[in-house]
């Protein structure tokens, strides 16, 4: 049996205001402290920065300081990124304390199984010189190890190693053959998510089983900052491409990672609380869907273990 300590009538109000179809309404986010509730009770940033391809060492550091300084409270890695180290070094010199953060990190393909997780997971913690993490994932969904994976990510919760599990990059069937027998269901389910693929029936999926959706590579990698609808719209309303970006995320009840090594730029996806898109500007950007990934199929990583050529 499924274990959570949501019930699922707040979720069925959070659907009315996110729009997974059509119009919808917009759910508010009035600052970066705000958070969403997981399924298990735990608050979680709505923003938080990405730092995948981002070097260890300095960059990661810098990258890492200016978003806390900005008031990012969420920090985003994996142990596949090799800038862990790096992350809790910019951590450690940021001065806030613990409580204070929420940061996120992930089982590559190869730790998969239970005893290899269980190891990862260590690697991980003593990396970023963490006693805790606020969010552990599995990275993709691999064929034959989702089941060992998930029990020894759910020995770990129930230890209180880490607040909360979850998932990247599942599909649907993927999620079915996790919850089939699972002891708790996943908090989170982290997915490419941009306006060029917006995962509406995915979306619908995680929302009626109560798993909160998370967006990587939210701004395509910068592909859509030319795009001309998403141009007329940030200058209609004074802001960046990236800014439009970020807002409509948040306006679809998503939450959002996005990357930069940047401080200004950091600063300014940070700055989208001073304007609500209109509906009309929310079906506009829904409607640039074409299901273009940047990323691996997760079929294909299902079945393969390995990564495609498009990541």
């Amino acid at each position: 049996m499924q274990k959570d300590t949501m019930g699922g009538g707040q979720f069925d109000t959070l659907k009315m205001y996110v729009g997974l179809s059509g119009l919808g309404g917009i759910q508010m986010m009035e600052s970066l402290s705000d958070r969403s509730a997981l399924n298990n009770g735990v608050e979680m940033p709505r923003i938080g920065l990405g730092v995948y391809k981002t070097k260890d060492g300095d960059e990661v550091i810098r990258a890492v300081q200016a978003a806390l300084q900005t008031g990012y409270p969420s920090i985003d890695t994996a142990a596949f990124y090799q800038n862990e180290t790096g992350v809790g070094e910019g951590i450690r010199r940021s001065g806030l304390s613990r409580q204070e953060l929420f940061v996120t990190t992930k089982v590559w393909n190869s730790d998969q199984g239970y005893e290899p997780t269980l190891r990862a997971f260590q690697t991980s913690l003593e990396k970023l010189g963490l006693s805790y993490l606020d969010l552990y994932l599995i990275h993709w969904p691999i064929k034959g190890k989702l089941k060992e994976t998930w029990r020894a990510m759910e020995k770990l919760y129930k230890e209180g190693y880490v607040r909360a599990i979850g998932v990247c990059n599942f599909k649907p069937r993927h999620l079915d053959e996790l919850l089939a027998d699972c002891e708790y269901k996943p908090a989170v389910n982290q997915i490419e998510l941009h306006p060029r693929l917006t995962q509406e029936k995915k979306r619908a999926y995680c929302y009626d089983h109560q798993i909160r959706v998370e967006a990587w590579s939210p701004l395509m990698k910068g592909r859509l900052f030319d795009n001309p609808v998403i141009v007329r719209i940030a200058d209609q309303y004074q802001k960046t491409p990236a800014q439009v970006i970020v807002r409509w995320d948040l306006q679809h009840g998503i939450i959002t990672i996005p990357k930069s090594i940047h401080p200004e730029r950091i600063r300014q996806n940070a700055d989208v609380f001073d304007f609500e898109l209109a509906p009309e500007d929310m079906d506009a950007l829904d409607a640039l869907n074409r299901c273009e990934w940047t990323g691996s199929d997760p079929d294909d990583v299902y079945e393969s273990g390995r990564l495609g050529g498009r990541s």
